[in-house]
């Protein structure tokens, strides 16, 4: 799983901005994210910038007391528009055709941050390829996958009861009813994979479906009373076996050492939610895991499975060139 952090986005804005300075009058963002490299991008370069609704309505926004130069449209020379990504290029070239309605005085860039092995051809600028699977901190919980993940609830949907709450009684029933959520994610949830009990089923499908919080099912822990669980103490491996069974593309746990065994134990990718860390599986690991998925393809697809592999080398290598040779040019 190719993860990136809000501190690597801002990184490699960063180094955008560095290749741009002096090109630019203006950034505008594509919402949602896209916004959020433009502000970063703005302040980098030391000019205003707006998002493409305000461009379209030749709208810029306030840049406070510390920017004193004409902010005017008909002074704007050269405009950047910016994303965070570019996957498909889906919103990037709905965003190009809006704009070619306008007939705007200036010249108009592109730009995202992280783009497909294809996203070259959709814009002018670019930092990093990063190909699929891919999922960013800033949109991990609202992503588009969030279907096909496992998930954690205490910790991430909520917090976590207090030693005066997880009582395995009434206190614990009362936490469970009452406790407010730390997020609602607005996709639907493959696999919400829990140690609360299984007794406390209802407590818990009443307080996600109070919440609005959708789900495909819901796995608890089938032991009578915390005080087995807590002997048992296997967690991580409980959580593993679940991974396992479902055949997730990722699980998203909140507790940093029950992350590192579910990745440990099936080699697959977990994202710690508490930490902002993705674990990956080792080199090692990965080869166990996909020995047998290789011998699976070449057995459905012996004459595809060799030309599959050779246009993914090559395609990669494409890539490899193109971005030297766009560094060697910056």
């Amino acid at each position: 799983m190719n993860y990136r952090t809000v501190e690597e986005l801002n990184r490699e804005t960063h180094r955008l901005a560095q290749t741009l300075s002096g090109d630019i009058d203006l950034v505008v963002g594509i919402p949602r994210s896209g916004v959020l490299v433009a502000n970063l991008l703005c302040l980098y370069l030391d000019v205003p910038m707006t998002d493409v609704k305000g461009l379209c309505e030749e709208r810029i926004f306030d840049t406070g007391s510390r920017y004193q130069r004409s902010t005017a449209f008909d002074e704007l020379d050269s405009v950047l528009v910016v994303d965070d990504s570019v996957l498909t290029g889906g919103e990037m070239k709905r965003t190009r055709e809006r704009l070619t309605k306008h007939e705007f005085p200036f010249d108009i860039t592109f730009a995202a941050v992280y783009i497909s092995p294809r996203g070259h051809q959709y814009v002018d600028h670019w930092c990093e390829v990063v190909p699929s699977p891919r999922i960013f901190e800033w949109n991990i919980l609202q992503h588009t996958r969030l279907p096909e993940f496992c998930v954690d609830i205490d910790g991430i949907l909520c917090r976590d009861p207090t030693d005066g709450e997880n009582d395995d009684g009434e206190n614990y029933r009362e936490f469970l009813t009452t406790v407010e959520p730390n997020i609602i994610p607005k996709q639907r949830i493959g696999c919400l994979v829990t140690s609360r009990l299984e007794k406390y089923r209802p407590e818990t499908e009443e307080w996600l479906t109070d919440h609005g919080i959708e789900y495909d099912s819901l796995v608890m822990m089938d032991v009578p009373d915390m005080e087995t669980r807590r002997k048992r103490g296997n967690y991580g491996q409980y959580k593993a076996d679940v991974y396992e069974s479902v055949d997730a593309a990722l699980f998203i746990e909140s507790d940093p050492s029950q992350a590192a065994e579910i990745c440990r134990e099936t080699n697959r990718p977990v994202f710690c939610y508490d930490t902002n860390e993705m674990l990956n599986p080792s080199f090692i690991g990965r080869t166990k895991r996909r020995i047998p998925e290789i011998v699976s393809d070449i057995k459905a697809e012996p004459v595809l499975f060799p030309l599959r592999s050779a246009y993914q080398i090559s395609a990669r290598c494409y890539h490899w060139i193109l971005r030297a040779r766009k560094s060697k040019c910056s």
